[in-house]
C-alpha cells in the first residue's frame, strides 16, 4: 500500500563501506588517475636515466679494456723498444714443406726471408737431393742454377766432414745431427714492388748430439742478407750472403746432456714465421 504524506517514513543507514556509489558501475576515478600519474612519472624517470648513462664506459670491463689499450700504446711508443711484431699472420700454404704465397708487401717479403733462412740453415741442406728441392722451391728460377752451383760447393763433402757428418748429412750411428736456424728479427731496405733486400738476424744450433760426440751441439749468432724478387705470385730468393753476429754475451747456464739435446731436437718442431 502506498505511503501517504501523513504516514511516518523509515530510514535505513548502511555501514560506510556499503554506501551506494554515485558513479555508474561503482567506479571511483580519483584513485585511478593518481595511479596512472605515478606510473607515467616512473617511466619518464627510467627513460631519462637510461639516456644519461648511454655511452658511459663500464667501470669494470670497460675500464680494464681502456687500461690495456693504453698499456699497449705505451709499450709500442717506448723508446728503444725497436720494431715489434706486426699484425701479419703466417701464411697457410706450403710447397715441399716450406711456407709460400707471401703477401706482395714489405712485411710479406720479410716473412718470406725469415722462412727461407730456416730452410737454408736446416739439416736438409747437407743432402744433395733435399738441397736441390729447397733451392727449386725458394729461388727465382732465373737465379736458381747459379744458387744451386754455389750451394753445392758450399756443402761439399769437406764441409760435411767438418760438421761431423758424411757427404749425405748422416751422423755416425747412434747419434743425431743438429742443424737448425731460428730467426730473431728481420729488417728490410730498398723495397720496391719488384725487389727488396731483407736482413734476418738469426741464432743457430749446430753439432752432433750423442754420448761419444766430439762435436757437441753449440750455438751461433749470425745475420743472413737475402735479396728477394717478386716472381709470379710470390717472393723468391735471388741471392744471399752471411755475416757473423751480432752475438749477445753467453749466459752462465749449465749445458744440457747429449740425451737432453737429442730429445729436444726430436720433440720440438719449428715454426712458420711472419713479420
Amino acid at each position: 500500500m502506498p505511503l501517504s504524506d501523513d504516514q511516518p517514513h523509515t530510514r535505513t543507514r548502511l555501514p560506510v563501506g556499503e554506501q551506494p556509489s554515485l558513479q555508474p558501475n561503482g567506479r571511483q576515478p580519483r584513485p585511478l588517475r593518481t595511479l596512472l600519474t605515478i606510473v607515467l612519472v616512473v617511466a619518464l624517470l627510467v627513460l631519462a636515466i637510461s639516456i644519461a648513462n648511454r655511452g658511459k664506459p663500464d667501470p669494470g670491463r670497460g675500464g680494464a679494456d681502456a687500461g690495456r689499450s693504453a698499456d699497449r700504446a705505451a709499450a709500442t711508443a717506448a723508446p728503444g723498444a725497436g720494431p715489434g711484431p706486426s699484425g701479419e699472420q703466417p701464411v697457410g700454404t706450403t710447397v715441399n714443406g716450406i711456407a709460400s704465397g707471401f703477401p706482395h708487401t714489405d712485411q710479406g717479403a720479410q716473412s718470406a726471408a725469415a722462412n727461407y733462412a730456416v730452410a737454408i740453415g736446416s739439416a736438409d741442406m747437407f743432402r744433395t737431393d733435399t738441397r736441390h728441392t729447397i733451392i727449386t722451391t725458394i729461388a727465382d728460377p732465373a737465379a736458381a742454377p747459379a744458387l744451386q752451383s754455389r750451394l753445392d760447393q758450399g756443402f761439399s763433402p769437406e764441409t760435411a766432414a767438418r760438421f761431423g757428418v758424411d757427404a749425405q748429412g748422416r751422423a755416425p750411428k747412434g747419434m743425431t745431427f743438429v742443424s737448425r736456424t731460428v730467426p730473431v728479427g728481420t729488417k728490410s731496405s730498398a723495397y720496391t714492388a719488384e725487389s727488396v733486400k731483407v736482413e734476418v738476424w738469426c741464432t743457430g744450433l749446430y753439432g752432433i748430439a750423442g754420448e761419444r760426440s766430439v762435436r757437441p751441439v753449440s750455438e751461433e749468432w749470425f745475420t743472413l742478407t737475402l735479396n728477394l724478387r717478386w716472381v709470379g705470385e710470390d717472393w723468391k730468393l735471388a741471392d744471399y750472403s752471411r755475416a757473423s753476429g751480432p752475438a749477445p754475451v753467453p749466459p752462465d747456464q749449465q749445458a744440457a746432456t747429449a740425451e737432453e739435446i737429442t730429445g729436444a731436437v726430436e720433440q720440438f718442431g719449428g715454426f712458420r714465421y711472419a713479420r
